[in-house]
């Protein structure tokens, strides 16, 4: 009997640190709560750069489609560094406001979607599949992180918001990126990574083989370096993994 009490006072006591514990979450608003996680140290870099710090700590309510650590880490280095920048600032607000939806969304709700649109105005894909809840090519692998201000799903992509629709000489290279990698996610998320690796090879040569103008000349010298070293691995996982982190940095540059 003693056991028993012993163990109904631990866990009543228990029970009130993980209210406790909850209650000092729910006060920190989306970012100090991003921030505190530890890992979003990537994101809250990006937030400050962009100056959208204030803004996210605003009254909101915002829901918060949150890329953390290891989603930054598939964008290739130099991408990520440019974007820091402060020249290119602009470019990094349209990306990380396409992460924010107005109003909160719980996930229970997220998954009846199918399209949300993002702070900048753009479309988000929303589609639950067998395998969980994927925004456009991001899949979302943890939810319903509460804020003062909001909520929090994470994601294990950055999200990369659709070319604006002004007429542009790299439009029809984007759109053949953006093509193959529809194609090949899915057979690289199955196992097929050869499959996805061949597809990638022959939209790398397409590209490089696409009129003057079509493929800025910094993005060729990117590609026939990714091309140069995909030659030389006998890994098709590499393969598909190094080409493809050519094609997002050439989306990130052409946005």
């Amino acid at each position: 009997m003693k056991i028993i009490k012993y163990l109904t006072s631990a866990l009543f006591f228990a029970s009130i640190a993980i209210g406790t514990a909850s209650a000092e979450d729910k006060k920190k608003d989306i970012v100090d709560t991003a921030v505190s996680n530890g890992n979003f140290k990537t994101l809250a870099a990006a937030l400050t750069a962009a100056g959208l710090v204030d803004a996210l700590k605003g009254d909101g309510p915002f829901t918060v489609f949150a890329p953390n650590d290891e989603a930054f880490a598939k964008l290739p280095k130099e991408t990520l560094a440019s974007l820091l920048k402060p020249e290119n600032k602009d470019k990094l607000v349209d990306i990380l406001t396409y992460h924010v939806v107005s109003g909160e969304v719980p996930a229970k709700v997220a998954v009846t979607l199918k399209k949300a649109t993002a702070l900048n105005k753009k479309t988000i894909n929303v589609k639950k599949k067998k395998a969980g809840l994927f925004l456009n090519k991001s899949k979302v692998i943890a939810t319903d992180i509460k804020a003062s201000n909001g909520v929090i799903h994470v994601i294990d992509t950055v999200l990369l918001p659709p070319a604006n629709k002004q007429a542009s000489s790299t439009s029809a290279s984007s759109e053949l990126i953006e093509v193959a990698i529809d194609k090949a996610v899915p057979l690289f998320n199955h196992g097929q990574h050869q499959a996805c690796a061949a597809i990638y090879e022959v939209t790398a040569q397409a590209l490089m083989s696409m009129p003057k103008g079509s493929v800025a000349e910094k993005d060729k010298v990117m590609l026939q370096r990714a091309m140069k070293m995909v030659s030389h691995s006998r890994c098709m996982t590499t393969k598909a993994w190094t080409l493809r982190k050519a094609f997002d940095a050439m989306l990130v540059a052409n946005r």
